[in-house]
């Protein structure tokens, strides 16, 4: 029994140590042709993490998450004395445990999130022990246990909450005594699991948490209203921007639209001055309004671009000619959308005789613009022969028509590009060989009670086998 025992334990050991030798330490080296996460020899294994390895990174600039499945088990950015950064661009990362940045006292860690999902197992830290940023202008990140904005009395933290929304079962503000951490939310949103408006509003007098950089604006925290069971934070701005920070818009928006305060005192006017164009230096770009009291301005907008606009605003019983307020700088963009096809509904129809002539309904908008004018084009996918394909009138059209002779089910596609972008859809033509094989096969069809040759109708056919039969039996008289 003691062998035995003896055996089995050491059997475990060597499993555990298995298990050990299984998850690693993985350290981005930036080594490979491309700075994705997803590269192996970007890292020194070279391999790249698992969910059960952690994955640390100590340069800048560091990986970028582009495509789905990428994981780790713990991911450090900036350890010791490094500066990490990581990007989220459209892909997807889960870790089983957390996310930490700026691990050590001497460290700086970012986080860029664009766009994609983020899903911590447990923790998010921006600042551990040293200065930790958390820029975020869209996508979502859920944290399963809790979001803290510095934890440890060395840590400083900050989180730029610009676009996208973050969703928390827990959330802290400056854990330790001495440790500084603040948010300021623009387009984005935080929701946090329960009723939390004591703790938020706490963080919010205290000045740890602005909207706007809190130039004329105003944070809106609800518990169990904008979500059920949940504490909502957002923010809006009192100008009321329109199109909104960080939003992608079509071409077809032609007008900049926002909303002036009151004076300072009866019978002053508000007019202001607006910067619109593509400079990131806002007022390196055009004035498209100077000192008018208006609340719109028309603009054109081209395709894949990203427009800054921000406002100097002047009260006249203030002063005409120093502003009172600089407004932030707005943003938003007009990214390549596919164009939208509808192929129309689908159709039953039957022979007559003559082979069927049938209208198409398709329907093809692209209301973005660009970068080209949409291009339609139908073709066949399926039919029942080959030998004798259905014609269409003109492929190039949205409502071309189509004949059809062969008695079966055909299968049309409608594409649509734009020069960019592709997007298709499909619709079906079912033809009988005549209205009642048609009937016969419509939700709720019944035979009328006495069409014995199931014709669709009752008449002398019907009649004549009814005679040809009468009185005969086919069951058993033994």
């Amino acid at each position: 029994m003691c062998r035995r025992l003896i055996y089995l334990i050491s059997f475990v050991l060597v499993l555990s140590l298995l298990g050990d030798v299984q998850a690693a330490d993985v350290t981005w080296t930036d080594g490979g042709p491309d700075h994705l996460w997803s590269t192996a020899t970007n890292w020194d294994s070279p391999t790249v993490p698992t969910s059960a390895d952690k994955a640390i990174i100590m340069m800048f600039p560091g990986p970028t998450i582009a495509n789905e499945g990428t994981v780790a088990d713990k991911i450090a950015v900036g350890t010791g004395s490094s500066t990490g950064t990581l990007t989220v661009d459209g892909g997807t990362l889960t870790t089983t445990h957390w996310l930490i940045l700026a691990n050590n006292e001497d460290s700086n860690g970012t986080l860029n999130m664009n766009s994609g999902t983020i899903t911590v197992g447990d923790r998010l830290a921006v600042g551990y022990k040293g200065s930790g940023t958390l820029n975020m202008t869209g996508g979502t990140i859920t944290i399963t246990n809790n979001f803290l904005i510095t934890e440890k009395a060395t840590g400083t933290g900050h989180v730029d909450l610009y676009g996208g929304i973050i969703t928390t079962r827990l959330f802290e503000m400056r854990r330790e005594a001495g440790s500084v951490g603040t948010m300021d939310i623009r387009a984005g949103t935080l929701i946090i699991n329960g009723d939390n408006l004591s703790i938020v509003q706490g963080y919010i007098d205290n000045g740890w948490i602005t909207a706007y950089g809190g130039n004329n604006s105003k944070l809106h925290l609800d518990y169990d209203v904008t979500n059920s069971g949940k504490t909502t934070l957002k923010a809006t701005h009192l100008l009321n921007p329109n199109p909104t920070y960080g939003s992608t818009v079509t071409v077809s928006v032609n007008q900049l639209q926002w909303t002036l305060p009151d004076p300072n005192l009866p019978g002053g006017v508000i007019t202001c001055d607006v910067y619109f164009g593509t400079n990131p230096e806002v007022e390196a770009n055009p004035k498209v309004v100077i000192g008018q009291a208006v609340e719109s301005v028309s603009v054109t907008l081209a395709s894949n671009t990203i427009y800054y606009w921000a406002f100097d605003l002047y009260d006249s019983s203030i002063s005409t000619t120093e502003p009172f307020h600089l407004s932030p700088i707005f943003t938003f963009n007009t990214s390549n959308t596919a164009p939208i096809v509808n192929a129309g509904d689908d159709i039953a129809t039957w022979l007559d005789n003559d082979p069927r002539v049938v209208q198409l309904d398709g329907v093809v908008s692209d209301e973005d613009g660009g970068p080209g004018p949409a291009t339609l084009l139908w073709t066949v996918i399926a039919e029942p022969n080959e030998l004798n394909p259905p014609q269409i009138s003109d492929p190039l059209a949205a409502n071309p028509t189509v004949t059809i002779k062969e008695v079966g089910s055909y299968t049309l596609q409608l594409e649509a590009g734009d020069g960019e972008f592709t997007a298709t859809e499909t619709m079906q033509i079912v033809l009988y060989a005549d209205s009642c094989e048609h009937a016969k096969n419509q939700e709720g069809f019944e035979l009328i009670p006495g069409d014995i040759n199931e014709d669709c109708i009752v008449n002398e056919l019907d009649l004549a086998i009814l005679e040809e039969h009468w009185l005969q039996w086919n069951y058993s008289t033994e």
